[in-house]
């Protein structure tokens, strides 16, 4: 998806959690940050206002890979009152979610959880997720290497990028809080991303397309989609 070292093209202005830990050669196969990653970040600080005005309770991102995402999003709420839920596919990247919340918010109550897609929490968390985040393998790839356990699942998209998503996508209406529970996904061009926000719609979501920017070879978006 990226080249690790490659430059951040990000116009954040509050801190990016520190993640040291992710150069030790046991996360090795944990994706890293990269443009992606703080692409997300900044969308969340723009909508920083709209987020403290909603008053999450119950955050959750799915694929959190290094955690830097859902740390970053304890930093602009604070860690009282909430839940902070990580869950991936990859073990170590659950273990190096939950290190990188804890280096930098260690009063911050959070779970992190090995599980595909929510599988085993969807009777959980059913319309109990305030605000969800979801930076899904976007890359179009043969569909023989989605479902991957290791750092292949934070990539490999299948056709068109689309297959994970594809399934994601009607699970959104049954895990937000009604009146208001929000998704911030990350898309791909080659995702259509105007096809993803008229399926949303159609599922009776309130989406658009927040913030785009070529980053590299590649243009990304994040969308927002907010139940009623």
């Amino acid at each position: 998806r990226r080249v690790h070292g490659a430059l951040h093209f990000c116009c954040m202005m509050k801190a990016t959690p520190r993640y040291d830990h992710l150069y030790s050669e046991r996360y090795r196969d944990v994706y890293p940050p990269e443009e992606d990653t703080f692409l997300f970040l900044d969308v969340l600080e723009r909508e920083e206002e709209t987020l403290l005005r909603r008053d999450p309770l119950v955050c959750v991102e799915l694929g959190p890979g290094s955690g830097c995402v859902l740390t970053f999003l304890a930093g602009l709420l604070g860690a009282e009152r909430r839940l902070y839920m990580g869950v991936d596919i990859n073990s170590l990247a659950a273990e190096a979610s939950r290190l990188t919340m804890a280096a930098n918010h260690p009063a911050a109550v959070g779970e992190f959880i090995v599980d595909d897609m929510l599988r085993s929490l969807r009777s959980r968390l059913r319309q109990s997720i305030d605000c969800l985040l979801f930076n899904p393998p976007y890359v179009p790839t043969p569909s023989s290497e989605v479902g991957s356990h290791g750092i292949e699942a934070a990539w490999a998209g299948g056709v068109d990028g689309r297959e994970v998503i594809d399934v994601f996508l009607p699970l959104v209406p049954e895990l937000l809080t009604p009146g208001g529970g929000t998704l911030y996904m990350v898309a791909l061009r080659e995702n259509r991303p105007d096809e993803i926000v008229a399926t949303l719609r159609g599922l009776g979501l309130a989406a658009e397309i927040l913030h785009g920017r070529d980053a590299g070879i590649e243009t990304l978006c994040v969308l927002r989609a907010v139940a009623p």
